[in-house]
């Protein structure tokens, strides 16, 4: 008897545990922490990564901080923090000794490279860029450092190499004023009461004011704002040490993107093309090398029917890596893993055959492996592949999202996303297949409450298409009761969600434990699935994706009992809101809906956002031809917008130019004036990524008022 009771009392404390875990809460969002930009350094016995976390300085004062972490491999220390206060800091890379951390420090709208001493002393600042800095890469021999700058097109000499937008002007025919000292302008003379050349003169002195916005560029959003000019990305370098001064590496008007070093030190690879036409109609770029001596240009690959980019030089330099993506459907294009010699022959697609977007390419230091992610079928798992190609490697399990990552020597350093905690970092041995946890950033108030995992399931369509779906039960579900139930969908559209994904690991456990249950799935048309389910909305944005979407819904009323088929909602945003607000204009068996940043008139949606390419792209034309703009009308939820009777809760944030805010408008107004159930939310100072990265206090906000519209109509079991 005296031997039971210390197991009886263990089972009492094991129970009171259990019972003292509490449902996630809104608030529960400002504790979440995040990782990007992990590096191992050079001796593989550390790491260091950017934190990143939501603060609060009162109940009106919400922000970011980003700040640089040291993690040790050797299972010695506790993660060491190494920048501190109200910063934000990231992309920081190892010097070649690892006795420095070079990194980027944003310091209001400009970014500067900064220096942090790991042997005593403070960070200080390297670069003074005019147009700030970013992508600090070290040279192999660690004395100086390549960076990024952005030029705005008016502070670059020379002459452009396609013809000027302005119809019937010629450059050079007004003054730069942007790109002139105060003294200079004085010299000019301005009036718009003088002849042609002093009128010219003082319209441009006022367009430099941007009083008013002259546009002349086919690009003219941005993702918050108009954008006028245009920018073009350049290289340089400078001495660690800061006795010299940066020297520019490239010129002119043509963007140097992704810059990387050759091992010997010698010459620089990076993505680029020469600008033919205006860049905004120009999408794809090839593969060149800068010679650091001579800066000498030279055009390594082009590929016909694909852009390429992104490329590294394997460890011994005999050979690179490089993504590259089919110009037939550029939207609906894979990201396939490639590689070349490193003078730019015998180019391979090595990942074609997984028929999944490869991303986060890294080399093995003996050269003959890359390693690389790819969102699959809910996932995003790590795999591994033959340099020269090959059989492709799986290395992480189901349910498991991998972030980011490094690998050095048998190290892998990886950031997860699983369903019992939203993100941590890990360390994998390649050598005895061994994994151990680096941080607790998310794991201590994790464990403190209760997290609902996703179930599983497939079920294939009248046509044959394959459809995976998942369903969450309410926090607390108990036998034989029945609960709401709210149907969520993804955006994009060639996203994925999934036990893997991040974006919505708060939002699903939140609507959990306010006693709703969940079902998400992705449709024809989502990523994760291959080339020919991502095309499969193809000229069908509504109907086929709408009924995968519907149908899974109804798999899951019959897989699960709980389920009340008369208490269903339906939310998403972007094109998910535009998939609620077609849903609704179709069906009418949901209590409420919530659109959120969506489109709902697909021709003026050409017009308003910045990504109006997905109407040519998706829909094969423009609204001016006959048979598209049939398609548009038909594809447009605006067109049954007298069928919507389901109370819907519109929300959009005011800077937003990727869908932007007429779509939301035009939807809440034709409501309003049939006199339909309608209630719309703008929130100031944001744009796309609201639900993302936005405002913490505004995500909060978002994410409750969703929930508060849902209540009114809710009917929740005693």
């Amino acid at each position: 008897m005296k031997r039971l009771i210390p197991v009886l009392l263990a089972l009492v404390v094991l129970s009171a545990s259990a019972q003292t875990k509490k449902n996630i809460v809104a608030s529960d969002l400002m504790k979440i922490a995040t990782t990007s930009h992990i590096q191992i350094s050079p001796d593989g016995s550390k790491a260091v990564t950017v934190v990143i976390r939501k603060t609060v300085k009162n109940e009106n004062d919400y922000s970011y901080t980003r700040q640089l972490y040291e993690l040790d491999l050797t299972g010695k220390d506790q993660p060491l923090q190494l920048t501190f206060g109200d910063k934000n800091d990231g992309q920081p890379q190892w010097s070649p000794d690892g006795k420095q951390i070079a990194f980027v420090r944003a310091d209001g709208d400009k970014s500067q490279i900064w220096i942090l001493p790991l042997t005593g002393g403070e960070a200080h600042v390297l670069t003074k860029a005019e147009f700030g800095a970013t992508n600090p890469r070290w040279s192999p021999d660690g004395k100086k450092i390549l960076y990024s700058s952005s030029f705005p097109g008016y502070a670059i000499a020379g002459k452009i190499t396609w013809p000027d937008e302005r119809p019937g002007r010629t450059p050079g025919d007004e003054p730069n004023f942007k790109n002139m000292k105060p003294d200079e302008k004085k010299k000019i003379n301005t009036s718009p009461d003088g002849n042609l050349t002093d009128l010219r003169a003082w319209l441009a002195r006022n367009a430099s004011e941007n009083n008013p916005r002259v546009l002349t560029r086919q690009n003219i959003q941005g993702e918050m704002n108009l954008q006028p000019d245009e920018n073009f990305t350049h290289l340089f370098l400078i001495s660690v040490n800061g006795d010299d001064k940066a020297v520019q590496l490239t010129g002119g008007f043509q963007n140097f993107n992704n810059a990387e070093w050759a091992p010997d030190g010698k010459k620089i690879i990076c993505d680029s093309k020469v600008n033919s036409v205006h860049p905004d109609r120009e999408r794809d770029t090839d593969l060149w090398t800068v010679d650091i001596e001579t800066k000498q240009l030279k055009y390594l690959l082009h590929w016909d029917g694909y852009s390429i980019g992104n490329a590294k030089f394997s460890p011994d330099g005999l050979s690179i890596s490089f993504f590259a993506h089919t110009t037939n459907g550029r939207f609906y294009a894979q990201s396939i893993l490639a590689s070349a010699t490193a003078n730019g022959e015998k180019a391979t697609l090595l990942t074609q055959a997984l028929d999944r977007d490869a991303a986060q390419a890294i080399w093995a230091a003996d050269s003959k492996t890359i390693y690389f992610t790819a969102q699959t079928e809910g996932d995003v798992p790590l795999y591994s592949i033959p340099a020269k190609g090959g059989s492709i490697t799986k290395l992480t399990g189901r349910g498991l999202g991998v972030n980011d990552f490094d690998v050095k020597g048998d190290k892998i350093v990886y950031a997860l996303t699983e369903t019992k905690n939203p993100w941590e970092i890990y360390l994998y041995s390649l050598k005895d297949k061994s994994n151990k946890p680096l941080t607790k950033l998310n794991e201590d108030w994790v464990s403190e409450r209760t997290v609902v995992a996703p179930k599983e399931f497939w079920f294939t369509r009248p046509d044959g298409t394959k459809v995976q779906y998942w369903v969450m039960e309410p926090a607390g579900k108990k036998e034989g009761v029945k609960y709401p139930t709210i149907l969520n969908i993804h955006g994009g559209p060639s996203a994925m969600w999934g036990p893997g994904v991040f974006s919505m690991w708060h939002e699903y456990q939140l609507e959990n434990s306010w006693g709703y249950g969940i079902v998400y799935c992705n449709p024809r048309g989502s990523g994760g699935y291959g080339d020919k389910f991502k095309r499969a909305n193809f000229k069908d944005w509504g109907t086929g994706p709408a009924g995968d979407i519907l149908a899974a819904l109804d798999e899951a009323l019959k897989n699960n009992a709980w389920i009340d088929k008369d208490q269903l909602f339906v939310e998403g945003g972007s094109y998910a809101g535009y998939m609620v607000a077609w849903i609704v204009g179709h069906d009418h068996r949901f209590k409420a809906a919530n659109a959120q940043r969506g489109v709902y008139d697909l021709s003026t949606f050409l017009g308003e956002g910045n990504a109006w390419r997905l109407v040519p792209e998706h829909f094969g034309g423009y609204p001016w031809e006959k048979e598209t703009q049939s398609l548009l009308d038909f594809n447009s939820p605006l067109t049954y917008v007298n069928n919507i009777n389901t109370p819907l809760l519109i929300i959009h944030g005011d800077q937003d130019l990727r869908t932007g805010v007429i779509q939301s408008e035009m939807l809440y107004k034709s409501l309003k004036i049939l006199n339909k159930p309608v209630e719309y939310i703008r929130y100031p100072k944001e744009g796309h990524e609201l639900t993302r990265s936005g405002n913490p206090g505004r995500m909060m906000d978002h994410l409750m008022r969703v929930i508060e519209f849902f209540e009114r109509y809710a009917r929740h079991p005693n």
